[in-house]
């Protein structure tokens, strides 16, 4: 089991990232939330991680938050959500913002995450009430994250994007259009970008 890694950032790629920890590179998978966090390229970094093991591949997910991994090993214990599914609601918001989402029963939100109907909404809501009881005091909701990495190319920026909402579950065409809605001249890479656009789907 695969608790946790320290190395240096050597590649990002959203979900997924590299980290060289004494010349071997892990893949890790990594919900937006986390991403958003990260250091430069080349910079070191730590996290916390869980380790899955299919008769078909060997997936490695990593979090900032200890209380976000906390929250991604419920998820995937709810009946119908795998570690994907789980990944996409931890991008679309963290501990604090889900923990929310339960105490108003606001499924609305849920249902707003590619890949989430309203059944497996309602489904979330009931199992993770009780489970989220006993952290749930412990969350603080701050909303900051670190540093962005600096601006790349505007046609890069946008594909990455497109990219990265693509890998969590949404559409070619309803990637493209979002990215392309809330794109301006103020933007500064593809990590805000991503940020902007998630934000619009959940709270549109």
């Amino acid at each position: 089991m695969i608790g946790r890694i320290r190395g240096t950032l050597a590649h990002k790629q959203p979900p997924d990232i590299l980290v060289e920890v004494g010349g071997v590179g892990y893949e890790l998978q990594v919900p937006m939330t986390t991403l958003f966090q990260l250091p430069e390229l080349g910079a070191e970094v730590t996290l916390v991680t869980h380790f899955v093991v299919r008769e078909d591949a060997q997936l490695l997910y990593g979090f900032v938050d200890e209380r976000d991994r906390a929250l991604f090993r419920q998820l995937i214990k709810v009946t119908g959500v795998g570690p994907k599914l789980a990944l996409t609601i931890l991008s679309g918001m963290d501990s604090a913002s889900f923990a929310r989402c339960v105490q108003r029963d606001d499924i609305s939100a849920l249902v707003a995450l590619p890949g989430v109907g309203k059944k497996t909404a309602e489904r979330l809501l009931v199992e993770m009430r009780d489970k989220l009881k006993d952290w749930l005091g412990q969350i603080e909701v701050d909303g900051s994250a670190a540093g962005l990495s600096p601006a790349a190319p505007v046609s890069d920026s946008i594909a990455d994007a497109e990219g990265a909402l693509i890998a969590l579950g949404y559409k070619p065409a309803e990637a493209a259009k979002v990215v392309a809605a809330v794109n301006d001249d103020s933007i500064q890479g593809s990590e805000e970008l991503i940020r902007r656009a998630l934000k619009s789907m959940v709270s549109g």
